[in-house]
């Protein structure tokens, strides 16, 4: 059986510097509920890497499932942020790595 994950790159907009406190907190409440609904994986923050905000990893059924997550995303939403989205089909032990 494959298994997929969902990678979202946020990636920063024009307006990114005027992103106010109360649109931050929006986001880490997404973020939690992606959590706490079993959809997230892992997220984090980029530094070094100009014009990238931070990522997801998202568990989603399919890669329009994930794109419909990706488009709440309040930082999107709201214009401080765009997001690339890309499917991940994952390699492991249970999967022999692919091979």
């Amino acid at each position: 059986m494959e298994k997929w994950l969902y990678v979202v790159f946020l990636e920063k907009t024009k307006s990114y510097n005027r992103m106010t406190k109360a649109a931050v907190e929006r986001h880490v409440a997404n973020i939690k509920a992606l959590d706490d609904g079993g959809r997230l994986e892992l997220c984090g923050v980029f530094k070094g890497y100009p014009g990238v905000a931070g990522m997801y990893i998202l568990r989603a059924e399919s890669y329009e499932e994930a794109e419909e997550l990706c488009r709440q995303e309040p930082l999107v939403l709201e214009g401080f942020a765009a997001y690339k989205l890309k499917a991940l089909q994952v390699a492991d032990r249970e999967n022999n790595y692919l091979l």
